[in-house]
C-alpha cells in the first residue's frame, strides 16, 4: 500500500512499515499543506493512506469527497516510542480498511 505520513508524524516511523510504500508530507514537498488540499494531493497522487495522530481532521473534511482511507493513531505524542507501539494492531488492520472513512486505532 501506498501510505503517506502526515506532518505530525515523525519519519522515524518509516522502517517500522514494512512492505509498504511509505512517503512523508516533506519528501512530497507537501509541507504547510491544509488538510483538503493535503487530501487532494493524496489521491491525485495515488495514495492508499493518509497515517495520523490529528484526531479532528475526521470531522473537518468531508470523507465522501476522497478516495483515501484516513487512519489516526490514538497517540499521546508523536515520538516514535509512542507511535511504533500501534505498528503491529495497524499493519494487522491494513488489509480491511475502507477508502472515504477514517478509522482510529487504539493501543489495546
Amino acid at each position: 500500500m501506498k501510505i503517506l505520513l502526515d506532518e505530525c508524524v515523525t519519519k522515524h516511523l518509516k522502517p517500522f512499515l514494512l512492505n509498504h510504500e511509505v512517503f512523508t508530507v516533506r519528501e512530497m514537498d507537501w509541507s504547510g499543506l491544509k488538510n483538503g488540499k493535503l487530501m487532494a494531493q493524496c489521491v491525485e497522487n495515488n495514495f492508499e493512506i493518509l497515517l495520523t495522530i490529528d484526531k479532528n481532521l475526521q470531522y473537518q473534511q468531508n470523507l465522501e469527497k476522497y478516495p483515501l482511507t484516513i487512519v489516526i493513531l490514538n497517540c499521546p505524542s508523536s515520538k516514535i516510542e509512542d507511535l511504533k507501539e500501534f505498528v503491529p494492531i495497524f499493519l494487522a488492520k491494513t488489509s480491511s480498511l475502507d477508502k472515504h472513512k477514517a478509522y482510529i486505532i487504539n493501543n489495546d
